[in-house]
């Protein structure tokens, strides 16, 4: 059974979610970001480019010719193909339609009102469904 993990009060889910990633791919993991829609996905695309000076996270977009062997693949829809499904990082606000056929599955939701409100949403769709998604509230003490 999938595993899920909410983390929500998250300040800014891009970088969040690209430092998800380079956790990932230094574990040796397979990730797939699900942005919201094409301009999350630009945004986080570009800060994948200048996340350090020192990492390099091999990222494509989902139907690129390299996504079969690229760790790290982008998309901003539930129909896209996708190469691999170890990870799931979800920036968007749905719950994501194929999110069973990951190994794991991150939710990321910021603490913006409406962002947590669908949060909230999904984690009560994840517990109808049988799953028993756990919880992580990002910049506690």
């Amino acid at each position: 059974m999938t595993r899920i993990d909410f983390h929500t009060n998250v300040p800014d889910k891009i970088a969040y979610a690209c430092r998800l990633a380079r956790k990932a791919y230094m574990a040796r993991n397979q990730v797939v970001l699900l942005a919201e829609d094409a301009e999350q996905l630009a945004a986080l695309n570009a800060a994948l480019w200048s996340l350090s000076e020192t990492d390099y996270l091999p990222h494509v977009l989902a139907g690129d010719a390299l996504a079969a062997e690229t760790p790290i693949v982008l998309t901003d829809s539930d129909a896209a193909a996708l190469p691999h499904h170890d990870i799931l990082v979800n920036l968007s606000r749905r719950q994501p339609a194929h999110f069973a056929s990951f190994a794991r599955v991150f939710e990321i939701v910021s603490a913006d009102a409406d962002d947590a409100e669908v949060g909230r949403q999904r984690y009560k769709s994840y517990k109808q469904q049988q799953y028993q998604p756990s919880h992580f509230v990002a910049n506690q003490p």
